[in-house]
Formats: structure tokens, C-alpha cells, sequence
């Protein structure tokens, strides 16, 4: 059983199809909580006779679990209830008939429960299936005027309060000649930047290196380059927060990725750390250059 010391917080998502859980799940993973959707209902007491459980935990119910029917539901849910290894909430989203109504069509999705059939009958079986788990719902949220976005911040403000600068960034280092990373969603160009490739006595060293550092510093062109892209980062920042997005990618390439996209991760790292920001940096030519018998990526990869 889990340690009876410190119940394991499970939040229970359910409503009718189409009212957004599987963006409350989202939203609740992006909190921390491990989440499982769509679990056979028999199956979800037995989920929590494993020893180790620690994570708070969303799980997401609703009538296209593979075993549903109001009653099992409802049996789930005191059965979870009655376990005092767990501190168990029902979070319940409703929507109005005419808004599901939309949202499938706008979708283009036929209703499970209607699957041959107009959606509306779908709907409001659906929703009458679901009257006694609504009734039930430590929290209610109302989704039929909210946006994404505005669910999000609901979920978020209901389980996760104390939850401050919600977004993870990574910046990472790279060479434009071994072509631009995968899944960055900022890229700045420092080639135009002084290059301690040509100063011999920096040729070794790396953008870490506080020497280089100054040399890349010393460009006229890098004051007002640095306090743009801090500019344009505390502008864009807050806004990808505010439309719920969990992860924010930024990459600066120069010609090796050894000296001046370096630099300038270095700097920008500690900047967003200054803010608050939770920040890992990746410097990719470097950690592809380590020595084998190198079993620490500390020197190239750090939070």
C-alpha cells in the first residue's frame, strides 16, 4: 500500500466527452501530476495497491472507458474515496448541450454514443450518464465559455495555487554547419559576432571560458544585440505562459558552436535564472565532442 503518512493526491477527471479533459490532464501533468486516461474502471483501485506511489496522480474517466456504466463509476469513485492512502478529488467538467453540440461539429467527430447517429442524441446521453459523477465533483468547471487557454489556468489555480513560472526553458548551443536543431522554437544568429576562433591563445577554449566570454563581449555589436534578445525574451515569455504552453526551446547558432552561440547561452541562462525561470542549457557540439571516458555531461549540460 502507499505510505499512509502522506496520501497520494489523485484528481479524478471526468465529465462528457468533448468538455476538455484531455486538456485538464494536460494541464495537470504540466503540475506535476503523473496521468493515466481512459482506464478500464475495474482496473483503477488496484492501480493504488502498488507500493511507491509518490506522484500526485490525475486520472481521467468518463463513458468511453472500455468497462463504463454509471454504476461502476460511481463504485470507482467511493472505492478510491474510502482509501486513506489517498486524498481523492473529482473534478467535473460541464458544457452546455448547444456548445458540445459545436465543438463535435467543428471537429467533425461522430459522438461514441451516437456513432451513426446526430451527435445531439450522443450528447444528452452522455450528459444524463454523467448527472451522478457531476453531483458528486469536489470541483466543478464550467468550460462552455472558456477558451484552452482559460481551462488551463482554472485546473492550474485549483490544484497546482502555489505553482510559480509553470514554464520549463531550455537554450541550447549549435553550429550552423551541422544544421539548425530539431524543435527550437527561438533561433538567434551569432555570426556576426567577434570570433575567438582567430585570437590562437582562445582557439581551445570554449564559450564557458570567462576569456571568451570578454572577447565576444568586446564586439560593439554585443550590447545592444544581448539587451534585444533579452528584451524580445521577457516580452514572449510571459505571453507562451499566459496561452499555457509548458516549454519554451531557444537555440543561438554561430559557425562551430564553440565559442559565440556558447557565450550567449551562458549569458542568457543566468539572466532567466535572475527571473525566476527554471532553465537547462544544452551546448550540442560540446557534449558531441566529450571524451568518451567523460561520464558526466556536467561540462556541457547543466539546469
Amino acid at each position: 500500500m502507499t505510505d499512509k503518512t502522506q496520501p497520494v493526491h489523485v484528481v479524478l477527471v471526468t465529465g462528457p466527452s468533448g468538455a476538455g479533459r484531455t486538456t485538464a490532464i494536460n494541464a495537470l501533468e504540466d503540475a506535476g501530476f503523473e496521468s493515466i486516461d481512459n482506464m478500464p474502471l475495474s482496473l483503477a483501485p488496484r492501480l493504488f495497491e502498488q507500493p511507491g506511489l509518490s506522484r500526485p496522480m490525475a486520472l481521467g474517466l468518463d463513458t468511453r472507458n472500455r468497462d463504463f456504466s454509471t454504476a461502476q463509476m460511481m463504485d470507482t469513485i467511493a472505492t478510491l474515496s474510502a482509501n486513506p492512502s489517498l486524498t481523492l478529488e473529482v473534478l467535473y467538467l460541464d458544457c452546455s448541450e448547444d456548445v458540445l453540440i459545436r465543438r463535435f461539429s467543428e471537429t467533425r467527430r461522430r459522438h461514441h454514443l451516437s456513432p451513426d447517429g446526430a451527435a445531439l442524441a450522443g450528447i444528452q446521453l452522455d450528459l444524463d450518464l454523467m448527472q451522478p459523477a457531476r453531483v458528486r465533483a469536489n470541483v466543478l468547471i464550467d468550460t462552455t465559455q472558456l477558451s484552452p487557454h482559460d481551462l488551463r489556468a482554472e485546473v492550474t489555480r485549483y490544484f497546482a495555487p502555489d505553482k510559480v513560472n509553470p514554464m520549463a526553458i531550455s537554450v541550447q548551443s549549435f553550429s550552423y554547419k551541422r544544421g539548425t536543431p530539431r524543435g527550437i522554437d527561438m533561433m538567434f544568429d551569432c555570426r556576426f559576432l567577434r570570433n575567438p576562433y582567430w585570437d590562437e591563445t582562445l582557439r581551445a577554449e570554449d564559450g564557458r571560458n570567462p576569456k571568451v566570454q570578454a572577447y565576444v563581449a568586446e564586439d560593439s555589436n554585443f550590447p545592444a544585440f544581448k539587451q534585444k534578445v533579452l528584451d524580445l525574451i521577457d516580452l514572449v515569455i510571459p505571453a507562451h505562459v499566459a496561452e499555457g504552453r509548458s516549454h519554451l526551446a531557444i537555440g543561438f547558432g554561430c559557425t562551430g558552436g564553440k565559442h559565440r552561440s556558447v557565450t550567449m547561452v551562458e549569458m542568457l541562462q543566468k539572466e532567466l535564472q535572475l527571473r525566476g525561470w527554471h532553465v537547462s542549457i544544452r551546448h550540442r557540439e560540446l557534449l558531441e565532442q566529450a571524451a568518451p571516458s567523460d561520464t558526466s555531461d556536467s561540462k556541457v549540460l547543466s539546469s
